[in-house]
């Protein structure tokens, strides 16, 4: 009888054991894997971030804004295409999927163009503070829509960015023009959208082929525009302007938009767009080292707040 009922708790006890372990084991892959999201989402802000670096060098040639979208998003999608043929990727989705991508390389393409549009009418590190607006609207729309928590921490977070976006650009001459404004918020509404689609879409593919629907679409995308406005798609006129067509194809398009998949997956919606302060950071980084902007104490103050944003955003949850 005792004998029986030892062979019978043995089990039962090392069933326990097992579970714990799982459970364990379950709980340090989902911490890895969400700090593998935050990481991405940081290195996706700060590509992006290198946006007017490149466009400014084009406008400077003469180059349209159509054109550079066209040949930035084209050559993207090249490399793309070559990278799937190297991994013997099929192409094939089904039509929900397909509709999906469409979606998403629309309202990248709306975001990309807005932004890009805008930089003609404002100074373009402003134009990129003005975008970190998205990750309220991407907050705002988790909650509304999907019933979103949002913790204190959140919060907390996105009170810190803006008051560090503020300190970085205040104190600014004149009046901001009313079109640059609208077409930056637009351009932060279909981002924070875009955020929002690729976390719940439930997409089960690689990164790069979700970006080889997203970026032919882009590309037809600034195709039309141009099509429309009646500008021609005019190529770079020197070598330098073939650099920065190549940056802006794989540093901004290329590197964010894999990085970006990776981090709304594993990272989610809101924590991904905190992490974007990191975007309006690296422009004034660049003013600084690349245009010889001088740099203030309050310009230090406002990136101290912004990292401090980017510290709670990683940990708070």
């Amino acid at each position: 009888m005792t004998n029986n009922k030892g062979k019978k708790r043995v089990p039962a006890v090392r069933a326990g054991m097992l579970g714990s372990g799982n459970l364990l084991s379950t709980e340090g892959l989902k911490r890895s894997t969400r700090a593998w999201g935050m990481v991405c989402g940081v290195l996706a802000a700060v590509c992006y971030g290198t946006n007017p670096l490149g466009a400014l060098k084009l406008y400077a040639e003469g180059m349209t804004t159509g054109s550079v979208l066209f040949y930035r998003f084209g050559l993207a999608w090249l490399i793309i295409v070559a990278v799937l043929l190297l991994r013997h990727e099929s192409l094939r989705v089904s039509r929900k999927e397909f509709w999906v991508l469409l979606g998403l390389g629309g309202l990248f393409s709306v975001s990309s163009l807005t932004l890009y549009l805008s930089f003609h009418l404002m100074d373009a590190g402003v134009a990129s503070t003005i975008l970190f607006t998205y990750p309220v609207m991407t907050a705002v729309i988790m909650a509304v829509f999907f019933h979103e928590r949002m913790k204190w921490m959140t919060i907390v977070s996105i009170v810190l960015s803006f008051i560090g976006v503020a300190l970085l650009y205040g104190g600014g001459e004149g009046t901001l023009p009313l079109g640059g404004v609208v077409l930056v918020l637009l351009s932060a509404l279909s981002y924070a959208v875009y955020i929002v689609v690729m976390n719940r879409s439930g997409l089960k593919m690689s990164s790069f082929k979700i970006n080889f629907y997203v970026l032919i679409c882009c590309a037809m995308g600034a195709l039309l525009y141009s099509l429309l406005c009646g500008e021609p798609i005019t190529l770079p006129h020197s070598f330098t302007g073939w650099f920065y067509v190549g940056w802006l194809a794989i540093v901004p398009a290329i590197m964010a938009l894999v990085l970006l998949v990776y981090a709304a997956r594993y990272a989610g919606s809101t924590t991904t767009a905190i992490l974007g302060a990191l975007e309006p950071l690296t422009a004034v980084l660049i003013g600084v080292v690349v245009f010889g902007e001088i740099f203030t104490v309050q310009l230090g103050v406002g990136i101290v707040l912004i990292l401090g944003a980017v510290v709670l955003a990683a940990y708070g949850k």
